[in-house]
């Protein structure tokens, strides 16, 4: 009973998946903490658009 529980993989890619998504997530809230708080975002919305147009990133 106990080798063939140990042998049984299924459910290690979703936790390893899990792990990752969780671990992006983080990152992602602690990168984007900054934005969200200095700028509102719509004006956040329109920075986006200037540099995606080529008008300069300030």
């Amino acid at each position: 009973m106990f080798k063939s529980f140990r042998a049984d993989e299924s459910g290690a890619q979703v936790i390893e998946y899990a792990l990752i998504i969780a671990i992006i997530s983080i990152v992602l809230v602690l990168a984007l903490q900054p934005l969200s708080i200095a700028t509102s975002f719509g004006s956040l919305i329109t920075r986006v658009t200037d540099c995606l147009g080529g008008n300069g990133c300030a």
